[in-house]
């Protein structure tokens, strides 16, 4: 179950609304005149939701590129790799 709280907890409670971010990785849901305004999370989860999103991305990119068959077999970019590395 969420967890919201209205916008006045953020100045009365930080404290709280910190501990709980921090020990449940989840977001603290904030409203405004009684809607929905802001979501509070740690910085931690929040780097772990964007590396998520960039990893989508990247993977979507590749999905793209195999349709287009713009790819290249696996050994070949391997060695790439590996002779950029002892270079």
């Amino acid at each position: 179950m969420p967890n919201i709280r209205p916008s006045s907890d953020l100045r009365n409670h930080y404290n709280e609304i910190s501990e709980f971010c921090h020990k449940y990785d989840e977001p603290v849901y904030i409203t405004k005149n009684g809607q929905g305004d802001l979501a509070v999370m740690s910085i931690e989860t929040y780097e772990k939701i964007v590396g998520k999103f960039e990893l989508y991305k990247l993977l979507d990119e590749g999905m793209d590129e195999l349709k287009k068959q713009k790819v290249r077999p696996f050994q070949e970019a391997l060695a790439d790799i590996e002779k950029g590395i002892s270079e």
